[in-house]
């Protein structure tokens, strides 16, 4: 049986989220206002009972997690870790750019880091494992993976991601039309108001 829901949600702000840093392995707190972010997402999430629940290994990720109240019931998963950049960790894209004019994530992966293709891989594992599920599943991880996971999950390629944007502490909604899978809901931000 299918999953009946997929609650995406990226993890809430950190210090290079605000500033446009790349952050994959780079295991960076929430800050202040990503913990508050986090809280705010238990009322979003209310009242949904999830058969499964997901979380990247890396602390931004578990953090919201649990600041959502569902820490207690998650198990972490690897592949829901965010894209390794390589040699961009910490980078900007427009710094990137100065030494690679075309440069571009979706098609050209991270030097000494992962290729889209290395990255679809990893979606279609979760996508596999969270189709197992009998019941609704909340994947807590990060902007460029949960971009691929929309992207998988609709059967297009991974490239696909680079058009699906994510703010932080957002929650997307991935589910079917009859048996057709679809994006329900894609960044949503109803109950970050105040952080708009």
């Amino acid at each position: 049986m299918a999953p009946h829901r997929v609650f995406l949600v990226r993890h809430g702000e950190t210090e290079w989220s605000k500033t446009g840093q790349h952050t994959g392995k780079t295991d960076l707190p929430l800050t202040e206002a990503g913990e508050e972010q986090g809280r705010l997402l238990t009322e979003r999430l209310k009242g949904v009972d999830f058969a499964l629940v997901l979380t990247s290994p890396l602390q931004r990720a578990l953090e919201t997690c649990r600041q959502a109240g569902l820490l207690d019931r998650a198990e972490v998963s690897d592949d829901l870790h965010e894209w390794d950049y390589g040699k961009y960790e910490g980078l900007t894209t427009p710094q990137i750019r100065e030494q690679q004019p075309d440069w571009n994530l979706w098609t050209d992966g991270a030097p000494d880091g992962e290729s889209p293709e290395q990255v679809s891989a990893r979606a279609d594992r979760v996508l596999e494992r969270i189709r197992a599920a009998d019941g609704d599943v909340a994947l807590f991880s990060h902007g460029h993976m949960l971009r691929s996971l929309g992207a998988r999950w609709i059967g297009v390629p991974i490239t696909a991601g680079a058009h699906l944007m994510l703010s932080t502490a957002s929650v997307s909604v991935l589910g079917y039309e009859r048996e057709m899978p679809v994006l329900r809901l894609w960044n949503g931000r109803a109950h970050l108001s105040e952080f708009a």
